[in-house]
């Protein structure tokens, strides 16, 4: 990890709150990144270093290799998963004291040159998948392994778009974004301006579990590696009853109805002393 000592600015913390979002400078040196895209093809080879696989291997979804919990699976890849910095910049822009690991995901966007479908990422809140979190102090960070850019499928997000609640357009999976947004556009109007969060490698993205996000084809021929970094207050309480009440976080630690979501398998990244 590049040792910077700062947290974000009151500016940046300023346009987190009133875009959702906010981009890091790099924090994960070249070095690094190389030796998390090597732990990354062993999980996908099979290769499960701590003897345990991830809660998936993975889910292609068509084209798009999605795996949770790699952090099981391999010390490299979870050594990012609870990275201190990530925890205590994601604390900073939630405005809470601590962070703990809700669950995280290896995201692999093959090429045109391997795959001839799309590969997209629905328009979707991460919250829709998450209503058994009682409310939604959860933020996303968004580790890039590659450099990203609109040609090779950088997510998209919509700025402000936190602030409108949970919206009926979620679906991850939905690859006709086109027809997402036609519903977007009717229920957010002017609203609806996505900005591509395009990023050097090594960059870190932050989205509240609100902001509406998706992504596009990678149109290149090599891979866009990532890894999603899905954090949660440390106070975070379990909601029982909702549709959410399947999430893996559920049935593994199988909570009460209020209780705090604790324990040695929800990693504690940040802690203010």
């Amino acid at each position: 990890m590049v040792d910077y000592d700062w947290l974000p600015s009151d500016h940046d913390m300023a346009f987190f709150n009133e875009n959702g979002y906010w981009i890091s400078p790099k924090i994960i040196d070249d070095e690094r990144l190389t030796l998390l895209n090597r732990h990354m093809d062993n999980v996908y080879n099979g290769e499960f270093e701590t003897g345990r696989a991830p809660w998936k291997a993975w889910k292609d979804t068509p084209g798009l290799r999605q795996t949770d919990n790699c952090h099981w699976a391999d010390y490299t890849l979870r050594e990012l998963a609870v990275d201190p910095l990530i925890g205590r910049l994601a604390a900073k822009l939630l405005n809470t004291k601590s962070t703990r690991l809700w669950h995280d995901q290896l995201l692999y966007k093959p090429g045109t040159g391997t795959t001839r479908v799309k590969a997209n990422v629905g328009w979707h809140q991460d919250y829709s998948y998450w209503q058994c979190v009682a409310e939604p102090a959860l933020v996303t960070a968004w580790v890039a392994f590659d450099d990203v850019s609109a040609a090779n499928g950088c997510m998209q997000v919509v700025p402000g778009s936190h602030k409108q609640g949970l919206m009926k357009v979620n679906d991850f999976y939905e690859q006709n974004i086109e027809q997402q947004e036609r519903g977007l556009k009717e229920s957010l109007g002017g609203l609806f301006k996505p900005v591509p969060i395009e990023m050097k490698a090594g960059q870190v993205s932050f989205h509240h579990a609100l902001t509406i996000h998706g992504s596009g084809a990678n149109t290149t021929d090599r891979p866009r590696r990532s890894m999603a970094i899905h954090l949660m207050s440390g106070e975070a309480r379990y909601k029982a009853g909702t549709i959410n009440d399947h999430h893996m976080n559920v049935r593994l630690f199988q909570p009460k109805d209020g209780e705090r979501f604790v324990g040695d398998g929800l990693p504690l990244l940040y802690e203010e002393k």
